[in-house]
């Protein structure tokens, strides 16, 4: 049988080159945050204190920042974006209509009309609604 390879006695010095590449590595991509605060899109669950406790808690001021941020974060995208942000917005996004509704106007407007049958039906759908909720 072969004899096992002996392992070359570890460079410390190339150890140590390899460890301070890697750790500037890490300091150009690393962003040191140091504001923090609530994510607005995630909803907060608050709790209520036990019944029974007398603790009463001083009332704390409202900051107009988070509050903007909470409010901002609960529109609909029309009203935070001026553009789409996605394909699937596109869709829709210009939700005015583009022909003002006249009921006048007997081309566009089209009126429910009832005919003996639909009376008959709904009649009895009214009377099968009512004996349901009775018994």
């Amino acid at each position: 049988m072969e004899k096992p390879k002996e392992k070359e006695p570890v460079d410390i010095v190339h150890q140590n080159a390899i460890h301070v590449e890697t750790i500037k590595k890490e300091l150009r991509t690393q962003k040191l945050y140091t504001e923090f605060n609530i994510n607005p899109f995630k909803k907060l669950h608050i709790l209520t204190d036990k019944p029974m406790s007398n603790i009463t808690y001083r009332k704390e001021e409202e900051d107009p920042a988070f509050l903007q941020a909470i409010h901002g974060a609960r529109l609909e995208p029309a009203k935070k974006y001026t553009h789409p942000q996605t394909e699937a917005q596109e869709i829709g996004w210009m939700s005015t209509p583009l022909l003002v509704s006249d009921r006048s106007d007997r081309r566009f407007n089209f009126p429910r009309q009832n005919s003996e049958i639909t009376k008959y039906m709904d009649a009895a759908w009214r009377l099968k609604e009512q004996t349901k909720n009775l018994g």
